[in-house]
């Protein structure tokens, strides 16, 4: 579990721009102040990673992310809710508003409420969701411990959050939110 003041204290670095690294349901994760363009541009430096793929956002309830989607249909929502706070991946129509930056190539926005108890803290010291993506260099497996982290990113400003990963053996299942066909 996350200490409240540890995370007060990664919220406040998250409203500075800064990256953070925290245990999540199945691996470290990265993340960060989702509307802050330049955070997300050094988190995507940072991984190597291509844009056009976008993110995946995590909250603490559906309340966080709901803004941030178009849902088509009741059904749709009634899907999300059914398996939510837990760790599974829903890639939903976006709201319009929502930048490329967190999208990518794509009309979608990948989104979980976790159930994870050190990440939900996070986000709701932080008031919202943040961007979650795996901390590895692109291509490379997940880190699953600081030690792996640290080896993937010796040189990184992210700050640490020190905690235990959830029970998942890797990165959280991804859900088609509209057809429920699985995509990862």
């Amino acid at each position: 579990m996350i200490a409240p003041f540890q995370a007060r204290f990664a919220a406040r670095h998250l409203r500075r721009g800064g990256l953070i690294a925290y245990p999540t349901e199945g691996v470290y994760g990265l993340g960060c102040d989702p509307l802050n363009p330049d955070a997300v541009q050094r988190l995507l430096d940072l991984k190597g990673r291509s844009a056009a793929k976008g993110f995946i956002l995590i909250a603490a309830a559906f309340a966080q992310v709901e803004p941030f989607l178009h849902l088509p249909g009741p059904e749709v929502r009634d899907r999300l809710l059914a398996a939510w706070p837990g760790p599974v991946t829903f890639v939903v129509p976006a709201a319009a508003w929502v930048p490329d930056w967190l999208r990518g190539a794509s009309s979608n926005l990948a989104v979980r409420v976790t159930a994870h108890p050190g990440a939900a803290a996070l986000c709701r010291a932080f008031g919202g969701p943040l961007v979650s993506t795996s901390a590895n260099k692109s291509g490379q497996p997940p880190a699953r411990g600081p030690l792996a982290l640290r080896k993937h990113f010796p040189a990184t400003d992210a700050l640490l959050v020190p905690g235990r990963l959830g029970g998942a053996s890797g990165p959280t299942p991804i859900y088609e939110a509209v057809s429920g066909r699985r995509l990862r």
